[in-house]
């Protein structure tokens, strides 16, 4: 779902939309001349892999999601919550797209290892 970015306005416009069986449902409003907020909960399951044991299971998650768009280079670094669309058109496919590889990126655990004390990775 492509949005363009001059379509934003001062009141919460909302939008639903679906990647790869991710769910984002959430709002846009325009907050200046070069910045929409978003805000939003992406919820669904992703396959994973245990990074213990090795096992196979599905995580499902339901994430509260508050992001800054702008349509310019920013040049500061005080928000790292900002992405850039330089075309002028917001993305939310590249929005739940980024977060699916933010998450897959993270370590995972399945019920059996994830209250396991022990330091190292079972051997199996």
């Amino acid at each position: 779902m492509k949005i363009r970015f001059d379509k934003v306005g001062s009141v919460a416009k909302p939008f639903e939309a679906t990647f790869e069986g991710v769910d984002l449902k959430g709002t846009l409003v325009r907050k200046g001349r070069h910045d929409v907020a978003m805000e939003g909960i992406l919820s669904g399951a992703l396959p994973m892999v245990c990074d213990r044991c090795g096992t196979a299971m599905d995580e499902r998650f339901e994430i509260p999601l508050a992001l800054r768009l702008s349509d310019v280079a920013v040049e500061h670094q005080e928000d790292l919550d900002i992405i850039e669309f330089l075309d002028g058109i917001i993305d939310i496919d590249y929005i739940i797209e980024s977060e699916i590889n933010a998450m897959e990126g993270t370590f995972h655990f399945c019920e059996a290892c994830a209250d396991s004390d022990e330091i190292l990775e079972i051997e199996i």
